[in-house]
């Protein structure tokens, strides 16, 4: 395997850079706001646009068997170019509303060819070991996810375009390095044909379906923190006024801790198990979700960032946990489609939520909607309950 040192790494870098893009809009959302004149519920409704380009691309993905077809490096290639030119295109200055949504769907689409794809290269080449490889990917997701929060910060000074720019040229950087740097892994076994069945017949797999349900549940509520974590740090400094909060930096640290917790759970679920993790964090997760009215309430500044970092940190360890079972328990023939499936129906989930809070608030201002995210760790623990035998290698 020392052949393959440099592959991880490569696969991570180039992940970072890529998924950059899921989060570029949010983190220029009050230029967009300003620049062209959008109302203030527009953070959710562009961040659900690109959530389902997400869907309906790994929808698309996974009944042509895309992933499995053909090259995996090439498809992230393509994909992190096409994706790039659609966030860019927000810069220009005769956009609509409209415009930005379409231009938000489509950026979403072609991460469908970018994060279920680099986590079908990674199970490519780590047959063994997979927990702990797809903690680093889904760790650089996180932090490529909330780096346009971090870049916000950092060129506060410079146009807010820069951080559109950026993010689409290193999403090129990404693609181009991972088709240079990493071809088709040892253990890929491409599929003849397209297998329009393999989008159902994943789902006869008991392993394979608990798997599921449980990274259904952790959907739920991943990504409406995300989306909600600077709604939550102006909340709490409008409920109490002598407290100012560096937003951007903050959003960065609260989500980018969990890049961390990815990597660590990894490393766990190689000495206790990935079932037994992800378990632990969804627990975790699901009482940060119980507790958050009452942390808003307390007027002590430092323990509610603390608490953030802490939900932060808990809410995403058990992504990689679940890819991992998810992953093990299909076949290596379909493996990247079942985990495009599964993508696709957790991503169409974080719609839901997500317009759900964001409906809720409109009409509250009360700091108690983020106790409905705890519905889905509760579904994803009750999943989780029943034994998830593996049936290849160790997590």
């Amino acid at each position: 395997m020392k052949k393959y040192t440099l592959i991880l790494p490569v696969i991570v870098i180039s992940q970072f850079c890529c998924t950059s893009l899921w989060f570029a809009g949010n983190g220029v959302m009050n230029d967009l706001v300003l620049n062209f004149d959008l109302n203030s519920n527009s953070l959710g409704h562009l961040t659900s646009a690109v959530q389902f380009g997400f869907i309906l691309g790994t929808l698309i993905f996974a009944i042509l068997t895309i992933a499995d077809r053909f090259s995996p490096s090439k498809v992230f290639l393509i994909s992190a170019i096409l994706g790039s030119l659609f966030n860019v295109g927000i810069i220009w200055e005769g956009n609509s509303f409209a415009s930005i949504l379409s231009l938000r769907f489509f950026t979403g689409f072609f991460l469908a060819g970018i994060y279920p794809v680099g986590m079908k290269i990674a199970a490519d080449y780590y047959e063994k070991g997979l927990g702990k490889s797809l903690g680093f990917l889904v760790g650089a997701l996180v932090v490529g996810t909330a780096f346009p929060h971090l870049l916000k910060e950092i060129t506060n000074t410079f146009p807010w375009k820069y951080v559109l720019i950026t993010t689409s040229s290193l999403a090129v950087f990404g693609g181009l390095l991972m088709v240079i740097m990493v071809p088709d892994g040892p253990f890929r076994k491409p599929s003849k044909r397209t297998d329009l069945s393999a989008f159902f017949s994943v789902f006869k797999n008991y392993n394979f379906r608990a798997a599921a349900f449980g990274y259904f549940g952790h959907m739920w509520e991943l990504y409406a923190f995300w989306v909600f974590v600077p709604i939550m740090l102006k909340a709490y400094s409008i409920q109490h006024p002598q407290v100012e909060f560096n937003i951007p930096l903050l959003s960065f640290i609260i989500i980018g801790i969990g890049g961390f917790s990815c990597v660590l759970g990894g490393y766990l679920a190689q000495i206790v198990g990935a079932k037994r993790i992800a378990f632990l964090a969804l627990l975790l997760s699901c009482g940060c979700c119980l507790i958050s009215p009452l942390i808003f309430a307390i007027e002590f500044e430092n323990l509610f960032i603390g608490f953030l970092i802490f939900w932060g940190f808990v809410v995403i360890m058990d992504s990689p946990l679940f890819s991992t079972l998810i992953a093990q328990n299909a076949s290596a023939e379909i493996k990247g489609t079942a985990l495009t499936i599964v993508n696709s129906i957790g991503f169409l989930i974080t719609i839901i939520s997500i317009q759900l809070i964001n409906g809720i608030k409109e009409l509250t201002d009360s700091n108690s909607i983020y106790v409905i995210l705890a519905l889905g760790p509760i579904f994803g623990l009750i999943a989780l309950r029943k034994e998830i035998k593996i049936t290849v290698g160790k997590a």
